[in-house]
């Protein structure tokens, strides 16, 4: 009898022992750059790969204040400890573009985007397209406020970094054709 219970008693040392996997967080929801996460935000997940501590972000390594996510995360990923960060919108913001026409089904929340547009050139003719902003994020899609939709546009919130925000005010106050061009689809979309 005693043997038995060390022999099961040694197993389970072993095979606790032989268990490498350690907590790491993904997402619940889609993250978009500039959100602000806490533990309610995201999954614990056990995963088991050498170096896993250190590439995605634990529970021992979220502050009780959250992180600011400085890159889209998709719903079900594990969160890469480079998709966070502390500091809070230095250099990123909002603007809320028109966009005329339909938007690319993948044009959604937390969807990355260059913003493109073209300077009206007369009544009837556009310049040629340029890229305002490479690798935007996508905040949300702003819903019509008519009762009637006269499928003339969208109106969506995008995230830019403050040094492109000059441009992209110049592009709506000149009222140019802007277009919002996803920038890759996961090959499970």
């Amino acid at each position: 009898m005693v043997l038995v219970a060390g022999s099961v008693t040694g197993v389970g040392a072993i095979v606790a022992s032989a268990d490498r996997s350690i907590a790491v967080y993904t997402a619940a929801a889609p993250l978009a750059v500039g959100d602000t996460i806490t533990a309610s935000d995201l999954i614990s997940t056990q995963v088991r790969f050498p170096g896993a501590d250190n590439l995605y972000l634990t529970p021992g390594r979220l502050p009780a204040e959250g992180l600011l996510v400085t890159r889209t995360i998709s719903t079900g990923e594990l969160v890469a400890s480079s998709a966070v960060g502390t500091r809070a919108g230095a250099s990123i913001t909002s603007v809320v573009v028109d966009v005329k026409g339909t938007l690319a089904s993948a044009v959604i929340p937390g969807a990355v985007v260059d913003v493109w547009a073209a300077r009206q050139s007369d009544r009837a003719a556009y310049g040629p397209p340029a890229v305002l902003v490479s690798n935007a994020s996508v905040v949300r899609l702003i819903e019509a406020q008519s009762l009637i939709a006269d499928g003339r546009g969208q109106s969506v919130e995008i995230l830019v970094p403050k040094t492109k925000v000059a441009a992209v005010l110049e592009s709506i106050a000149n009222e140019d054709s802007v277009a919002l061009i996803p920038v890759n689809e996961g090959i499970g979309d």
